[in-house]
């Protein structure tokens, strides 16, 4: 290995650590106000509403946050976001009132979105292109790590009450500890003045498809799946540790799919991975709860689904490069919220119509469009397209 390539990886430590402490903030934090509306007895349509506020937040300061990095500075950005995000969770202790909660929900998404964005922009930037995939691939597994861990936080701190929320105030602070040491020495973000959120994306219709879809997927999983296994006879803390079933797939799986997606055409990886993530979550209802099956489900749909997203952010930085690849990162990043924001609600309504089957054929159509999709830019692809690995 050249002195060169072991320098370029140099940068990326710092911010793949602090993913990880993301990622068990998010497996920790995800399920909490979930699981506490339905023990108030509300409806999954209202859990899903609120839930989908994060994601309302995150939208509405996410075209401002490669701008606040340039005036603020990268790191300085970062530690500020997860200080305010700390003291969010600590105020979900305050009071039980729904309608809090959604702001409270809200102002979360404003601030967590800062972490996220610009540790992919970051990632994006310094990687090498032929390694891309399984940069990327490391990146999701230490996401998964952390979440696949915060459901058994959960199991310590447990899952209704002050503890949980407090507990995650104090995992948001480990984000910033990592990049202290990079406070004026993390990669340069400049963000390019250019076209509007149209163009990038048809610049990269398949990338996005990919942000979309997986937003989908994720985020209706973490929302809804420990209230799916409650439902369907499980008690609350196992149907927490559904979830970290889910993320530890990613674990086994996110290795080779990032190998491969550095060696075969991406196009032809995402295609198999939405179309599998389709079939998997059809057979969840056919499978007995309490069986160790529907783990080993859950297990592979979560290894095989958590490489859509990654695959989409290969296929961006293919196509992108400096300036434009923040412009671009940060509209993937708000289509994956965007698919949360629609895929939560319409979740919760199936649920509500069809029972608990309504989870699988909502997430299903989603993978199902996405797999389309690729399949589509693979029979149009030729020699030379930008989604072409060489």
């Amino acid at each position: 290995m050249s002195p060169n390539s072991v320098a370029s990886r140099q940068p990326l430590l710092p911010i793949l650590a602090a993913c990880g402490a993301a990622g068990l903030l998010a497996g920790t934090s995800w399920p909490l106000v979930p699981l506490a509306l339905e023990r108030q007895g509300f409806d999954k349509l209202v859990i899903g509403g609120i839930a989908a506020a994060w994601g309302i937040g995150m939208l509405l300061t996410a075209p401002r946050i490669p701008h606040l990095a340039v005036r603020l500075g990268t790191v300085p950005l970062i530690v500020g976001a997860v200080v305010v995000g700390a003291a969010v969770s600590v105020a979900y202790t305050l009071t039980s009132n729904p309608i809090v909660w959604f702001a409270l929900n809200l102002a979360h998404g404003a601030v967590d979105g800062v972490p996220w964005v610009l540790s992919e922009i970051w990632i994006n930037i310094v990687v090498e292109e032929r390694r891309r995939g399984r940069a990327m691939a490391i990146y999701a597994i230490l996401i998964a790590a952390g979440m696949a861990l915060g459901p058994f936080v959960l199991q310590v701190v447990g899952v209704y009450g002050p503890w949980p929320f407090l507990t995650c105030a104090l995992i948001a602070l480990l984000i910033a500890v990592p990049l202290l040491p990079y406070w004026k020495a993390a990669p340069a973000i400049a963000p390019q003045a250019g076209s509007g959120f149209v163009a990038v994306v048809l610049a990269a219709p398949l990338a996005m498809l990919a942000a979309f879809s997986s937003g989908v997927g994720e985020q209706v999983a973490f929302s809804f799946l420990p209230v799916y296994a409650v439902g369907a006879g499980v008690a609350p803390k196992t149907g927490a540790l559904w979830l970290s079933a889910f993320v530890v797939g990613n674990l086994v799986l996110q290795w080779p799919v990032g190998w491969l997606a550095d060696r075969v055409d991406r196009r032809a990886v995402l295609a198999g991975a939405t179309i599998a993530s389709a079939g998997l979550v059809l057979l969840l209802p056919v499978v007995p709860a309490h069986s160790p099956a529907v783990l080993a489900i859950v297990l592979v749909w979560g290894g095989i689904s958590f490489g859509i997203y990654p695959l989409g952010l290969a296929l961006l930085g293919q196509r992108f490069r400096n300036g434009d690849i923040a412009r671009a990162n940060t509209i993937f990043s708000m289509l994956y919220i965007g698919g949360g924001l629609i895929g939560q609600p319409l979740t919760g309504a199936a649920m509500d119509l069809l029972g608990d089957s309504g989870l699988g054929w909502t997430l299903a159509f989603f993978y199902a469009a996405a797999g389309i999709g690729a399949l589509a830019a693979l029979r149009r692809g030729v020699k030379g397209d930008p989604y072409v690995v060489e």
